[in-house]
């Protein structure tokens, strides 16, 4: 926990390697200190078939999964800086996006737990 899943344009992936993007991520999120280092997980899924409203545009969009217990505040600033440093790693790409979904205690569960 917390689990980073970047969902992208295939062409994305040939701009920078999929290790300098999901590198940039994770320091972001050990940046803000809401996380163990050795808890954080970054995966990466690159689309070669998509649409973004009828379009072609290339995109960015980063699904982040933690245990609940933050702050909005902590979640908005999480967020925000994910997307500026991404935005900085790509000027060009017109869609960078991100959303933060917390996972319930009570209903989390891993191998550990059991």
């Amino acid at each position: 926990m917390p689990h980073f899943i970047i969902d992208c344009s295939e062409s994305i992936i040939k701009l920078k390697t999929p290790e300098i993007i999901i590198e940039k991520v994770f320091n972001v999120a050990k940046s803000t200190k809401l996380f163990h280092v050795h808890e954080i997980k970054v995966r990466i899924n690159s689309y070669q078939y998509y649409s973004n409203g009828n379009t072609k545009a290339d995109f960015i969009h980063v699904f982040a999964n933690i245990m609940e217990g933050r702050t909005l505040f902590q979640k908005s600033n999480l967020s925000k800086k994910i997307v500026s440093e991404l935005n900085l790693l790509f000027p060009d790409i017109p869609i960078i996006s991100m959303n933060i979904r917390d996972f319930e205690k009570a209903t989390y569960c891993n191998k550990e737990l059991i």
